[in-house]
């Protein structure tokens, strides 16, 4: 038995209409409460669509409300909403993703006590950052995660370029290393009290196991609720 998505559109507060998406589960109840799962997607520039997925399917089908979006940075809604976001994460991007929290905590069906967030690559980067920064989710994954913008730069099968996708270079460069750590969701790491299951794989490239490492030592030493699955290459 499979749930169909059903599109919204929401406003950030400067005014960009965001577009989302919400699961509901199988067998939903307009009476009941359900808890409900934010799903953010990776790149950041790719995009999620009225389809088919697993992964989604599978939380409908166990009781959870599953809600998804494409904030900006997101392909398929112009250049200027897909470049929004150059250089400058953790920004407008958040802002969208917190548009849709908001919404989530108004659904009459949704419990806004029982919610939670996850994602991978540039999905575990928001996830990273959102669960320092609010504590407004129950639990967290973050899947073959970013969070280290600075050591990221160099140990990436793409490395950052001097004044590429991001200003300067991360090393010998003061400046361009506190523009990247401030888009760092590690830096942010003392104000997590948010439960994460971390999962990742030493064969990826793209994501090296060093970012998840930094966000499992960190909640372990912060006394967080935290479990690291580590898949061998």
């Amino acid at each position: 038995r499979l749930s169909k998505p059903e599109s919204v559109w929401l406003r950030s507060p400067d005014g960009t209409e965001v577009q989302a998406w919400v699961m509901k589960p199988v067998g939903f109840s307009a009476r009941k409460k359900y808890p409900a799962v934010l799903e953010v997607h990776g790149g950041p520039h790719t995009q999620y669509g009225y389809m088919f997925f697993h992964e989604f399917q599978l939380l409908a089908a166990n009781g959870y409300v599953v809600v998804f979006s494409n904030p900006r940075g997101s392909k398929g809604y112009g250049e200027a909403f897909c470049g929004a976001i150059r250089g400058d994460w953790g920004n407008k991007d958040w802002e969208d993703v917190r548009s849709v929290v908001r919404w989530m905590k108004r659904q009459p069906y949704i419990d806004a006590k029982r919610l939670g967030i996850m994602g991978g690559s540039y999905g575990g980067y928001m996830t990273n950052w959102a669960i320092g920064h609010t504590r407004e989710f129950k639990a967290a994954i973050t899947d073959r995660c970013v969070s280290n913008m600075v050591s990221m730069a160099g140990n990436s099968d793409f490395p950052f370029n001097k004044d590429g996708y991001f200003r300067g270079v991360p090393w010998g460069d003061l400046k361009a290393i506190r523009y990247l750590w401030q888009q760092s969701p590690i830096a942010y790491f003392d104000k997590v009290k948010t439960p994460t299951l971390i999962i990742h794989s030493e064969g990826d490239l793209r994501c090296n196991i060093e970012q998840a490492e930094q966000v499992f030592t960190a909640l372990q030493q912060l006394g967080i609720e935290s479990r690291f699955v580590r898949y061998p290459r």
